[in-house]
């Protein structure tokens, strides 16, 4: 076994918080790159920082919130909260890049020489490290603990690299050739980049919202375990998922020999939930038992049940019931 994989992981909250730490530090070295130099390529660079911080303080309160257990409001958890993280930081990447194409338009029309060039793309550069090395520890975290909010908040600094990257190329392009219309031009990039960083994650929200079904591989992977008891000549379907931020929601039907105990087929169903749950931690299994005879069993499938037109047949408490009421007439 892997010596990592014996540590107990930190909590997204851990990295949530240095996300903030981060957050206050790229904002001051980009805003006194900024400051330095007058182009607003970096101004744009760093007011993407300023998104980060307030995505980073929303991400910390949405799995605080996620953290919390079920209670009789929600009986099942609040760890659809984190897509409210997701959702706040997209659109407040959105926002960002029209303040950074309100700031870059009347540049690009009129614009203006840059100063101590080297000195403030050090500034910024240092601002990228920082959140380079940060957005891979966060986005690995995230995909282990599959916490929406944390591969959302990764995704974003990744993305914030990258513009700084850009804006560097442009600062420097705009100091060798003298092309002072580069900056604005670089900047309006930048804003291009940050709006299709939005856009992916509010899609990723609204997925989410939507109770979209499980990814492929684990539907596969559940699949697998089932197939094991196909084997054995039980019979699944009515298949449905979805998630939750790290939770995951799995039910199906489960149909058995009419003749089994309602212990056997009960002690089946607690088997088959408790293999899916250890295979994949944090997934909540609802199972319904059904006998594999009878056709209702099967035509039992969709979301919402329509009725037959035949009458249901009478139960024998009701018809014991009515056969004592007739004699008691009598």
């Amino acid at each position: 076994m892997r010596k990592d994989s014996q540590m107990k992981p930190r909590s997204p909250r851990f990295y949530i918080g240095l996300a903030v730490a981060a957050a206050l530090a790229t904002m001051t070295v980009k805003f006194i790159g900024y400051f330095l130099t007058g182009s607003v390529g970096l101004f744009s660079d760093a007011a993407e920082s300023v998104v980060n911080l307030v995505a980073a303080l929303v991400a910390l309160w949405a799995i605080t919130l996620a953290a919390r257990p079920a209670d009789e409001e929600h009986t099942y958890g609040h760890t659809k909260s984190e897509y409210f993280s997701s959702g706040v930081e997209g659109a407040l990447i959105v926002v960002a890049a029209l303040i950074i194409a309100i700031e870059a338009i009347p540049r690009l029309l009129h614009p203006q020489p840059l100063e101590q060039v080297g000195l403030g793309l050090a500034f910024a550069a240092s601002g990228a490290v920082i959140n380079g090395v940060l957005a891979w520890f966060m986005l690995r975290a995230g995909k282990q603990q599959r916490s929406i909010a944390l591969q959302a908040d990764a995704r974003h600094l990744f993305a914030d690299v990258f513009t700084t990257a850009g804006v560097v190329v442009g600062v420097l392009l705009v100091a060798i050739t003298g092309w002072l219309i580069l900056d604005p031009i670089v900047a309006l990039l930048v804003t291009a980049n940050i709006v299709w960083t939005g856009a992916r994650l509010l899609h990723e929200t609204g997925l989410g919202l939507l109770d979209t079904a499980l990814p492929k591989e684990d539907l596969e992977h559940i699949n697998t375990i089932l197939d094991d008891y196909r084997a054995q000549g039980i019979v699944f379907h009515a298949l449905r998922s979805r998630r939750a931020g790290s939770r995951r929601f799995v039910s199906f039907h489960v149909l058995v020999p009419g003749t089994w105990t309602v212990l056997k087929g009960h002690s089946m169903c607690e088997a088959i939930e408790l293999a899916i749950r250890s295979s994949l931690p944090e997934t909540t299994v609802f199972t319904h038992l059904e006998p594999r005879e009878d056709p209702t069993s099967f035509a039992d499938q969709a979301l919402d049940r329509v009725p037959e037109p035949e009458e249901p047949s009478e139960t024998a408490p009701a018809l014991e019931e009515r056969q004592w009421k007739n004699e008691t007439v009598r």
